[in-house]
């Protein structure tokens, strides 16, 4: 029982089913027709050079000038508004002066236009006025149209031949498509591209962005096969959520590098000037890039090295670079610049340098930088570079030529040229010099292989890389801790939370605080509250000595005036003392009424390493996650690394690995490890509650105490939201949490009961073995073509399943879980949205021998009830006629079906 996605043009590497969908971006990037509305012929005005530039391009469709004053303009044409022409353009390109814009976008909307670019300066950069005429206009558009800019210098698509842009002239064909949100960078690159004829597939001028956003941008083009990879100049995220979604489906297949401006507070200032929007904490922005696999580089040049080293070379596996070169002055420099930049020089094996003994004069370096001398003929560059392409140690070579008496530039160069795409790991090269090296740096860079005028440089480049490669590899890798799905904790921590924001309190007592946390399953002191003299003895005895008592209305970061901490007390009458004595002075200075009781927990041993790990808000991506050196000199050290939640394991251990803590709590000078398998999960835990609580504004567990045989949170903040904040103002997490409200068990039709809930990244393994249970009749039903099992469970593929982005999808897996044996997944059910409209896809599949039990049934009924949730207005599904199953659950749940008979399939369909 199955049902899959109709056959196409394009491939969807998680169904593995062929399709063809139309997007609405489509009528901006290569539209039929086209009106200008405010051309004219007045020199130097947008309304010309607009006109002017399309009219003068190869764009092939039709031009219409609107302007009500005039009937001709340049020769064309001209009609006195969107209701007089001969036809509704597919888009119209606004370069009226703001306040006139939103009655023009009412006209085209009224006319059927679907998308427009609005030039037009004047909005929310400009203040208040222009805030509100752009909320006007999105009122206009919302599900009607969609529009780039204002305040943008408009785009263009190379390969089509549309110049809808102010700029003097069009950009090369190619393939990488820029994005700028800066209209003067557009054409300062624009410059720069003819000077060195690179090309672009599209060039995006993207504004302020009303609509279309990064996001937007990023999911078209990462479907455009024209497009190999994006390049963005950002000053502000704009809608955080819709990047990383968007990045994270992109980067996989396509580079996306990124130059953001307002690394500095004055930077982000000028930004934030100019765009009209807040901008966010760098290093937040910098945790946000690595999540979705986006490089982030620091220059202009950069951004151009990068795009053409990625589309040149493999990426590397790790940091570890061999460096060969004829002299030891560059690779000194280059050596500097590698370590500098993360990177790291590679040991050479026994084995290579055995090999380089052999090969090399006796006075070779004998270690990386590997210097092969001055008189390096052709052949012995050529002989190093295959000897360390062989070392598994190495997963980079730079290779670096200065000129010298007795080298030939050129012939070295030829004798690499075999190397270029050949050994599996990167190849850089720096031909230093200048007319005399540049013969070899043609021939080079004909062989694909980069070159560089500096080793510094080329270093650089290659650091850029292994960060660039290591942020992919975390974002598909396999977890191993799993995630949680207990329904009652999450309601009992949202139950404690309300009943104090209730009170009207904004902070959580340490007790509460603590409570809160075990509600996620990290592990904290046990910790009791006493009212009177006899309660704090009984836990004090129960709990064993030593004992601490706090005044139980004290948190860590509110101390009192009433002293409020008793630490140390070893028997019952010392516990009675201390008691009385916290009592008395609250009673004195505050009043007996205020005196709620003590807590009472045992005397923690600090006999491990003191961690911090918090979360609070950043205006741009919600809760962002710290990890870190805790204790009291927190703020000392500064040891600390940011992540966006949810975290799995292979998130957060990674999120470890960039403070310096990480090395002492994997042991060292003879000291055991902490279980780090256990901190992991603490830490995803830690994440769920951040992401599950969104009424929870800041929290710190600081210390949080890790040894080899434990972990204790000592001690914990939580502030929450107050009274003035409403549900709908609270922030989202940048990517979507676990959704758990589709957690529910279900009986199958033969009393059976099994879980449905949404997919996991670490249910990987489970659905091989899936797959492994699936028929041929079975497959062939769901993806409309035999696929072999090795297709189906490869590791790129599953990833893609597993590592759900619930903004974009939601599969729905059934899961039993038999007494003595591993659960196994007997039915998957996936719901798709169709970027860039308002429709989305349902597809199932079940094992056999768990078909005819309901679960193909119950799968769509539940992936309907999502697409409402989601606020979709139309799910279709495709099958093949012979698919009976699918068929009769389709019409049952009120879908039209429609015969396709060209390929045999059907087409069914449900407005919602």
């Amino acid at each position: 029982m199955s049902a899959g996605s109709k056959a196409g043009t394009k491939a969807d590497p998680a169904h593995d089913v062929l399709r063809a969908v139309g997007h609405p971006l489509d009528s901006i990037f290569s539209p039929q027709s086209v009106a200008v509305i405010g051309a004219t012929e007045r020199v130097g005005s947008v309304g010309r050079s607009v006109l002017w530039n399309i009219l003068s391009s190869p764009f092939g469709g039709t031009l219409y000038p609107v302007n009500p004053k005039r009937n001709n303009i340049l020769g064309v044409r001209a009609y006195k508004s969107i209701a007089d022409l001969p036809e509704r353009p597919e888009l119209v390109v606004v370069t009226t002066p703001a306040d006139s814009v939103p009655g023009i976008i009412q006209e085209a909307v009224d006319n059927g236009v679907t998308a427009g670019i609005v030039i037009s300066a004047g909005f929310k950069e400009f203040g208040e006025h222009g805030k509100q005429l752009e909320h006007e206009i999105s009122r206009i558009i919302r599900g009607k149209m969609r529009i780039i800019g204002p305040n943008c210098l408009g785009v263009m698509n190379p390969i089509k031949g549309l110049n809808a842009t102010f700029a003097n002239t069009i950009a090369r064909p190619g393939n990488v498509a820029f994005i700028s949100q800066s209209g003067a960078l557009c054409t300062a690159v624009l410059d720069w591209s003819l000077k060195e004829n690179v090309g672009f597939s599209s060039f995006v001028s993207i504004g302020s962005m009303l609509d279309v956003d990064w996001g937007d941008l990023i999911s078209y083009l990462g479907n455009d096969p024209r497009t190999h990879a994006i390049v963005i100049y950002m000053e502000s995220i704009g809608n955080a959520r819709s990047f990383l979604s968007a990045a994270r489906e992109v980067s996989l297949t396509k580079p996306i590098i990124v130059i953001k401006a307002g690394r500095t507070a004055a930077a982000a200032k000028a930004a934030a000037s100019h765009t009209g929007s807040l901008t966010g904490s760098d290093e937040v922005l910098d945790a946000a890039f690595r999540r979705v696999g986006v490089l982030r580089v620091n220059t202009i040049a950069d951004v151009f090295y990068m795009t053409d080293v990625l589309a040149k070379q493999p990426r590397p596996q790790g940091n570890r670079l061999c460096i060969v070169t004829n002299a030891g002055g560059p690779g000194v420099l280059a050596t500097d610049a590698l370590i500098q930049g993360g990177g790291a020089l590679a040991e050479l094996s026994e084995e290579t340098m055995k090999a380089f003994d052999e090969l090399l004069p006796p006075h070779w370096s004998h270690n990386n930088p590997v210097d092969i001398l001055g008189d390096a003929e052709p052949e012995r560059y050529a002989k190093s570079l295959q000897i360390a392409a062989k070392d598994p140690s190495i997963d980079g070579m730079l290779v670096v030529m200065t000129p010298q008496g007795m080298t030939n530039p050129t012939q070295i160069a030829e004798q690499l040229k075999p190397y270029g795409q050949s050994l599996g790991k990167p190849v850089l090269a720096s031909w230093m010099g200048g007319v005399e090296v540049a013969a070899g740096e043609k021939i080079l860079d004909q062989a694909k292989i980069p070159t560089f005028a500096y080793p510094d440089s080329a270093c650089r480049a290659f650091n850029y890389m292994w960060q660039y490669s290591y942020n992919l590899k975390g974002i598909y890798e396999t977890p191993t801790a799993p995630g949680s799905e207990k329904e009652g904790d999450r309601a009992r921590a949202e139950k404690l939370i309300n009943d104090i924001r209730q009170t009207g309190r904004t902070i959580l007592t340490e007790y509460e605080s603590k409570k809160l946390l075990e509600m996620y399953g990290i592990p904290t002191v046990p910790t009791e509250v006493a009212a009177t003299e006899e309660e704090a003895v009984a836990h004090a005895d129960k709990m064993g000595y030593p004992i601490v008592l706090k005044l139980y209305s004290l948190t860590i970061t509110h101390k009192t005036d009433v002293g409020g901490v008793v630490l140390n007390l070893r028997d019952a009458a010392a516990v009675r003392k201390a008691f009385n004595d916290i009592r008395t002075a609250v009673t004195e200075k505050k009043g007996a009424e205020h005196f709620q009781g003590v807590t009472v927990q045992p005397m923690a041993k600090l006999d491990g390493y003191e961690l911090i790990i918090g979360s609070s808000l950043d205006p741009q991506f919600g809760p962002v996650l710290l990890f870190g050196t805790g204790g009291q000199l927190v703020e000392v050290f500064k040891d600390r690394a940011l992540a966006i939640p949810p975290l799995n394991s292979t998130l957060a251990r990674r999120m470890m690995d960039q403070t310096k803590i990480y090395t002492a709590l994997k042991g060292v000078r003879g000291r055991k490890s902490v279980d780090m398998a256990a901190l992991e999960n603490l830490m995803v835990r830690f994440s769920e509650l951040i992401a599950e609580q969104p009424w929870i504004k800041e929290l710190d567990i600081n210390p949080l105490l890790a040894s080899p045989d434990r972990l204790l949170a000592l001690d914990a903040r939580v502030v929450v939201h107050g009274p003035e904040v409403k549900a709908e103002d609270l922030p989202k997490t940048a990517i979507r949490a676990y959704p758990t409200k589709y957690v529910a068990k279900w009986k199958m039709k033969n009393g059976e009961e099994v879980m449905i809930r949404p997919i996991r990244p670490e249910d990987e393994p489970t659905m091989i073995q899936f797959h492994q249970a699936l028929s041929e009749r079975t497959v062939y039903l769901r993806y409309f073509q035999p696929l072999k099992l090795s297709q189906r469970t490869a590791h790129e593929r599953l990833t893609r399943i597993c590592f759900a982005d619930y903004d974009r999808e939601m599969p729905l897996v059934v899961v039993r879980k038999p007494e003595n044996g591993d659960a196994e997944i007997l039915a998957v059910g996936r719901l798709s949205k169709l970027h860039g409209r308002n429709e989305a896809e349902l597809a199932a599949l079940v094992r056999d021998g768990a078909q005819h039990l309901g679960l193909g049934s119950e799968l769509y009924r539940r992936m309907l009830q999502v697409a409402r949730d989601e606020k979709i207005a139309v799910v279709s599904s495709n099958m093949l006629a012979e698919n009976h199953e699918m068929r009769a659950i389709c019409k049952k749940l009120g879908f039209e079906l429609k015969s396709e008979v060209e390929d045999n399939t059907i087409h069914a369909e449900l407005a919602l």
